[in-house]
């Protein structure tokens, strides 16, 4: 049988909107602990925030920070990692991303060209926190960036992804702007599934997520699965082959979508 992995969302997919919490997906989240599945978070987050997950979710695997710019896999998990690393906190870390500090010269290169741009190092913690529904701790978690940039715009999108490209970077939206390198979240999950692959042979995945930033990672597995946002729709922007449209909001859908095909993958 192919050894089954679940790469997933954290906002507004596995977490609900503004509560962040993930309780209405804990019968999934079981599931996947008792058949010994993988779970793997890719998410815009940072990784000072993943690991908070990580800890609140009893999840040991890998994960990938910041849509794509970096894999964070813990030291030990694969016997062997042909891909250049670092070693930092107990993690063997693939970075993939433009540093932070480049994106933030970028920003202010932007804002003298006439766009009014507000990125997260441009908030304090508190006002962050008023924007996001996060604890001030929080916030100054989701500030601990390293390799993109989420940031407000209100204005001429087109103009302002002509002007980014221009400069040899990228831009996505899922609740906010991010502006990044070359990474995506794609990209990571090629990498993690082909490490998998080394150590388990085949492989089946899955990716569940909510906006245009999943999908990279959506088109990346075997089955893609999207949640409806918080009024009940699908994001229209999402449209990858086969897609599973989930019945449920957040980690509602994730939870029917996950039991649903883990019973029909395993059985």
């Amino acid at each position: 049988m192919k050894k089954l992995i679940v790469f997933t969302d954290l906002d507004e997919t596995l977490l609900e909107r503004f509560t962040y919490s993930f309780e209405k997906a804990v019968p999934a989240l079981n599931l996947l602990k008792e058949k010994d599945i993988p779970l793997i978070i890719c998410s815009s987050k940072t990784m000072a925030e993943i690991q908070q997950y990580c800890v609140a979710l009893e999840n040991h695997h890998p994960f990938v920070s910041e849509n794509g710019g970096g894999i964070f896999i813990p030291r030990g998990y694969f016997k062997d990692i042909r891909y250049d690393s670092k070693e930092y906190d107990g993690y063997e870390v693939i970075e993939l991303g433009t540093p932070y500090a480049e994106l933030r010269k970028a920003v202010k290169q932007l804002r003298t060209e006439g766009f009014d741009i507000k990125g997260f190092g441009d908030m304090t913690p508190e006002e962050l926190s008023a924007l996001t529904g996060l604890s001030p701790d929080e916030a100054k978690l989701a500030m601990r960036r390293h390799f993109d940039e989420p940031f407000l715009y209100e204005g001429d999108i087109k103009k302002l992804v002509e002007s980014i490209r221009a400069k040899n970077l990228n831009c996505t939206q899922g609740r906010f702007f991010h502006l990044m390198g070359g990474s995506d979240k794609g990209r990571a999950v090629d990498i993690l599934k082909e490490l998998y692959r080394e150590e388990f042979g085949e492989i089946c995945s899955i990716a569940v997520g909510d906006s245009p930033t999943d999908i990279p990672m959506l088109e990346k597995t075997d089955y893609p699965v999207l949640v409806q946002k918080d009024d009940g729709t699908y994001d229209p922007k999402v449209n990858v082959p086969g897609l599973i449209k989930a019945e449920g909001i957040g980690p509602e859908g994730w939870n029917k979508a996950i039991i649903e095909l883990i019973q029909r993958l395993t059985s």
